[in-house]
Formats: structure tokens, C-alpha cells, sequence
């Protein structure tokens, strides 16, 4: 009997991390971070910004497997999306935006986990990939 217990409390664990709604104005926010840096759960990287590199992540992005824009858009300068892991379905949320002046644009990235405390470094290796995908690709590759 205990075990249908448990089994039924994972199950409903597991569904409540794949059906959890995504709050956008929870997670779709200004990126504060001025520096790369990687935490426990999260990753920030931040570099300088070309006349088309925000569109060219956005579209990198979403091509990305089980990725789904969230919130956000080209003209607004900020997207945040939501990537959820292939098994589980544990999401993390990536949001990407353009700073600064003309003299001086950045793009920063921003992903973090939603449930846990370490993303065993997912995070910053998804943004790494990504920008190195796009340099890439931007190079003629």
C-alpha cells in the first residue's frame, strides 16, 4: 500500500513540474547582470551587441529543441523563453536582451532553473552553444 502512495506522489510531482504555468511577468524582467558570470542554478552571459545579433539568437533560439517563446519580442529589445528538459520536462527559462546606446550595445543572457538548486550547468551551456552557433553561422558557416 505504501508504495502506490509513493508512486501516486511521484506521478503527481512529475505532472505538476510538466503542467506548471509559466508566469511571464515573473519571468520575463530586465536582465540586472552587467558581467558573465555563472551561478548554481543560473547563467549570465554578456557580450557586445551587433546590428543583428539579437535577431539572429531569437531565431537560433527558437529553433532550439522544446523551446517555445514565453514573452517579449524583436521591437521590444527583451524575449524570454521557456526550455524544458527532454525526460522530465523541468523548464528553464532563457531571456535575452539588447542594451545600452548606439556607442555602446550589449546583449545579455540570462538562464536559470525553475525547480531545484543546480541545473548542472545547462544553463550557461545552452547560452555558450548558442552563441557560438550564431558566430558561427554569421561567420559564413
Amino acid at each position: 500500500m505504501m508504495w502506490i502512495v509513493l508512486v501516486v506522489a511521484v506521478v503527481a510531482l512529475l505532472a505538476f513540474v510538466r503542467l506548471a504555468p509559466s508566469d511571464a511577468a515573473r519571468w520575463h524582467q530586465p536582465i540586472t547582470a552587467t558581467e558573465t558570470a555563472d551561478g548554481e542554478g543560473s547563467a549570465v552571459r554578456v557580450v557586445q551587441a551587433d546590428p543583428d545579433l539579437l535577431s539572429d539568437l531569437d531565431y537560433t533560439m527558437r529553433s532550439l529543441p522544446r523551446t517555445r517563446l514565453l514573452a517579449g519580442s524583436l521591437e521590444e529589445g527583451r524575449l524570454t523563453y521557456v526550455t524544458r528538459s527532454k525526460w522530465m520536462g523541468f523548464p528553464d527559462y532563457t531571456t535575452i536582451e539588447q542594451v545600452g546606446d548606439q556607442v555602446d550595445e550589449q546583449i545579455r543572457l540570462y538562464g536559470r532553473l525553475r525547480f531545484g538548486r543546480s541545473d548542472m550547468g545547462v544553463n550557461a551551456a545552452r547560452m555558450d552553444g548558442l552563441l557560438h552557433q550564431v558566430r558561427r553561422e554569421g561567420a559564413g558557416g
